[in-house]
């Protein structure tokens, strides 16, 4: 076995501006692992997250640690060992994935453990604004059937109300990002009711959420920031009613996977999310969205460009990828 890793930066700009809570960015900043062995080649993609105290600099720094033992041969399993749970081991355990489906012509859906995999409906984003401008944007998204919006706090009933009236038949999720206060949870779970909103996620801060278990859940209420993995999934029964899995917090598919399994056990939904990447990044996210409750797995919708070959998105139907891409 002779493995070499390639670890590069990569920028894609955002069509407009993608608004949350914390903030509001112009384009996508990636770092994509490539491992190649003679003529396979396996790719991951990740998204550092400054809320979780990564930088591009400190990922690849963590991949550029790991090689030695990723060109010796490390597997995904060594790889749980050398590398807590966030972007860095997410790109290389996808990267370990896809290159394992190349070395041995099986679809990672099926080394997964699947049998096939399904095109499916994934969520549209609303950035933050004013209701005015959400309006707006949810207007021109309502022939979309899933929209996700994004929250921040002050004012967000208006924001919901804004959206509804914009996109009266579409199913809404929305995501406060944090950004709630226990004394504003009600009044905008209420708002979310009315608006027949189908899922809150994460509305308090991670460290303060522990309130959800005694408070009114209108609406089904969903964890991001307050879940990563598997440690400490346990502790959040009863606050929550579903999870959000996104690879990047994770570290890659295969804790992903185990994640997911382990909610369902413990009696939580499903939402398989992203951070704003490209095609690369949605590839292996779509293998834990078979059968979930949520998916959003937008992030090239919200790109100027994808890059190429990409997934295959007709409206909000995104498309299994096909192997030149990942998998």
């Amino acid at each position: 076995m002779s493995v070499q890793l390639t670890v590069s930066v990569e920028r894609f700009p955002i069509a407009g501006r993608f608004v949350i809570s914390r903030g509001a960015k112009t384009e996508a900043v990636v770092v994509a692992a490539t491992l190649r062995d003679g003529d396979a080649l396996g790719r991951g993609e990740c998204v550092p997250y400054a809320r979780y105290g990564e930088s591009v600099e400190s990922v690849v720094d963590q991949l550029e640690s790991l090689r030695a033992l990723l060109e010796a041969g490390a597997d995904r399993a060594a790889l749980a060992a050398l590398l807590p749970p966030g972007a860095a081991r997410n790109a290389a355990d996808c990267a370990l994935w896809d290159l394992e489906a190349k070395r041995t012509g099986v679809p990672a859906y099926r080394l997964a453990g699947l049998e096939r995999m399904e095109p499916l409906i994934t969520a549209y984003t609303i950035s933050v604004g004013t209701p005015q401008e959400m309006r707006e944007a949810a207007a021109k998204a309502a022939h979309r059937p899933l929209l996700k919006v994004k929250l921040a706090g002050e004012g967000d009933a208006e924001r919901i109300n804004a959206v509804r009236a914009g996109a009266p038949e579409a199913e809404l999720v929305v995501d406060a990002n944090e950004a709630w206060t226990e004394e504003a949870f009600i009044a905008n779970s209420e708002a979310c009711a009315r608006a027949r909103v189908r899922l809150i996620e994460q509305p308090l801060p991670a460290g303060a959420d522990a309130a959800l278990a005694r408070l009114p859940h209108p609406v089904p209420i969903c964890a991001d920031e307050s879940v990563h993995d598997r440690v400490g999934l346990a502790t959040l029964v009863g606050r929550y009613d579903a999870v959000n899995v996104k690879l990047d917090k994770a570290g890659g598919l295969t804790e992903a996977l185990a994640l997911a399994a382990e909610a369902r056990r413990l009696g939580f939904s499903i939402m398989a999310g992203c951070m704003v990447g490209t095609s690369l990044a949605m590839a292996p996210a779509l293998i834990v969205a078979q059968g979930a409750e949520f998916v959003d797995l937008d992030g090239p919708l919200l790109l100027a460009k994808d890059r190429e070959p990409g997934l295959r998105y007709e409206g909000s139907l995104v498309y299994p990828p096909e192997k030149e891409l990942w998998g």
